[in-house]
């Protein structure tokens, strides 16, 4: 029987949109804080807001257009797993005294809109905290809530061109790589909620929220800094190396004769070991490879060496012939295979989700919590709830609004 997360008792409003924010009020869910989501009450017509996307998944499986009415959208489906949904428009009569009812119980809030909205539409920082001045508002933004450069919008391509992460993959001379995953959108989030989790525990201790700024520039430059490819570059090693890294030669990915092997040997001792398993002990007293200088400065020839060996035999068998002697090795797999993994589906790292009202029409995987606490376990497909769904629960059960109070915000399409 599953048992309450960690969170369970934390209340969080969320006021996020696009991938970094709902990834991030995602995880506080997963962890079992209570979520209370704002979507924006539907206008007739148009798509419902953030669950457009295609592809969408139905009583029919996948596909890329809406077949029926009830198919939702994958990206909705894996954002919003374990939230609560409510409509509010706080420009709307009374949109605002809900809101502020709903900060003064809340002990995160957290929003990911451009530059100046949430203050202009009276759920900014200043605002809030003066309601409730326990809250923890957390803001995530392109390059910071100090930066007033520019208009302050930016996506996940355009932070990892500014942030240089385009310039460490590939090799020289290559046009700039995009990363395969929208790793600003996805790393910054992590750091939003560390750094969130720090600010709640202040505020239990001293009854004083704050306002957490973390910006997704930031948070990708600051894991460039842990290499230092400026110094790098200066004795001779570019800072695009392709497949492998020469100042730590052999490491990388190697060709096999089926595929692709990823494979690293860092210390001399490493080194020496996989000298013997490919049958050439030679190297170990060979003057360009005995020791890690020596083979930085000779990478190219010794990766040939890996290479060729590598070729003789298929991903799996230089993997299992290198992991025999705890040399870190693995086959190069495809998403797919990755994500079809019996051990990550065990550990509810990745979840296949299931339509809310048809299930598991289709096997298509997203992401669970990857997190074990103890022996806790937790639901690992929490359902995704129906537009506005928990209304009457939120206002009612929650704020204490009768049935009038609901009826008056209906008629003025607050709600």
């Amino acid at each position: 029987m599953s048992k309450p997360g960690p969170l369970s008792g934390v209340v969080v409003l969320d006021m996020t949109a696009g991938l970094a924010g709902p990834y991030a009020t995602f995880l506080l869910a997963g962890m079992g804080a209570r979520v209370i989501k704002i979507e924006r009450p539907l206008v007739p017509g148009q798509e419902l807001p953030g669950r457009g996307s295609p592809p969408f998944i139905g009583r029919d499986g996948i596909s890329m257009m809406r077949k029926h009415s009830d198919d939702v959208s994958l990206f909705a489906l894996q954002r919003l797993r374990g939230i609560e949904s409510i409509t509010l428009d706080l420009k709307k009569p009374g949109g605002q005294k809900v809101f502020d009812d709903l900060v003064a119980r809340s002990d995160i809030l957290f929003e990911n809109l451009s530059r100046g909205t949430a203050a202009r539409i009276g759920a900014g920082y200043d605002h809030a905290i003066s309601i409730n001045p326990a809250l923890v508002y957390t803001s995530i933004s392109g390059t910071g809530q100090d930066d007033l450069s520019g208009s302050g919008r930016t996506i996940d391509t355009v932070v990892q061109a500014l942030s240089g992460l385009m310039m460490t993959s590939g090799n020289e001379g290559e046009p700039p790589m995009r990363n395969g995953l929208p790793l600003a959108d996805l790393i910054t989030p992590l750091y939003a909620v560390i750094g969130t989790l720090a600010a709640l525990t202040e505020a239990r201790e001293t009854g004083r929220g704050q306002h957490v700024d973390v910006s997704m520039l930031g948070s990708i430059t600051t894991l460039l800094a842990n290499d230092h490819f400026a110094e790098l570059t200066h004795f001779g090693f570019p800072t695009r190396t392709g497949p492998t890294v020469p100042r730590i030669a052999p490491l990388g990915v190697y060709e096999a004769a089926d595929g692709w092997v990823a494979l690293c040997t860092v210390t001399d001792a490493r080194f020496h070991q996989m000298a013997e398993v490919m049958g050439r002990p030679d190297l170990i007293t060979d003057e360009r490879f005995a020791k890690r200088p020596q083979r930085m400065r000779n990478a190219k020839a010794i990766d040939a060496i890996v290479t060729e060996w590598a070729k003789t035999k298929t991903a799996s068998e230089v993997a299992e012939l290198l992991d025999a002697v705890g040399i870190p090795a693995a086959p190069v797999r495809s998403p797919t295979e990755a994500l079809q993994d019996p051990r990550g589906i065990a550990r509810g790292d990745v979840v296949q989700l299931e339509h809310p009202v048809h299930g598991a029409t289709h096997p298509v995987f997203g992401p669970g919590i990857p997190v074990k606490f103890g022996a806790r376990t937790y639901p690992k497909n929490a359902r995704m709830p129906e537009y506005g769904e928990h209304n009457a629960s939120v206002y009612q059960d929650l704020l204490g609004y009768d049935d009038a109070a609901l009826d008056a915000l209906k008629a003025a399409e607050a709600i």
